[in-house]
């Protein structure tokens, strides 16, 4: 439960606009000072602020940022992990590539943005147009011209509420 204090303007409050970060994700009737969030994940910080906005459409400056964890869960995230995530390589025009594949995460919405890390640093953000794969995702990318060079590389996705999801277990390949 998310509650504030009453706001007041020269007219009425007409809404309370609920932000999760800089997402708004709710709104609530300007005679109402508390919300039920749901859909919150295991062991996960949440920053949530709040706007009043009048009947001409003016907003208040946004409250004071209130900043949560939620209780750790039974697996703490690794649901939220890319599943039968694989990593190979292959040699093309003298280069060689990491190719990945990979089932999504079931985390009730579309998971359309993916962090990939290489050699323990984020290497880029894949992000999928359009509609997102549901059943299995791939990816290939560029690493290099040399042979025999051992690379370590994980994801994790990006959930339809924000916050990035667990890693997939680390995969080592070696180019050549």
């Amino acid at each position: 439960m998310l509650s504030w204090g009453k706001s007041t303007d020269n007219r009425a409050v007409a809404s309370y606009e609920i932000y999760q970060g800089a997402s708004k994700i709710h709104s609530v009737g300007g005679g109402q000072t508390a919300t039920l969030v749901t859909g919150l994940r295991p062991g996960t910080d949440y920053t949530f602020t709040v706007k009043a906005r009048d009947a001409a459409d003016n907003f208040s400056p946004a409250s004071p940022a209130v900043r949560l964890t939620t209780a750790a869960g039974k697996d703490s995230g690794r649901g939220t992990a890319p599943a039968g995530f694989r990593a190979t390589t292959h040699r093309a025009d003298g280069a060689y590539y990491i190719d990945l594949t990979w089932t999504p995460p079931r985390t009730g919405g579309a998971v359309t943005e993916y962090q990939i890390q290489l050699d323990g640093r984020t290497a880029t953000s894949l992000v999928f147009g359009g509609t997102p794969p549901k059943d299995r995702a791939e990816h290939s990318f560029y690493i290099g011209r040399k042979a025999g060079e051992r690379h370590r590389v994980r994801i994790r996705p990006k959930l339809p509420d924000g916050t990035w999801g667990a890693y997939s277990p680390t995969r080592t390949v070696t180019t050549g």
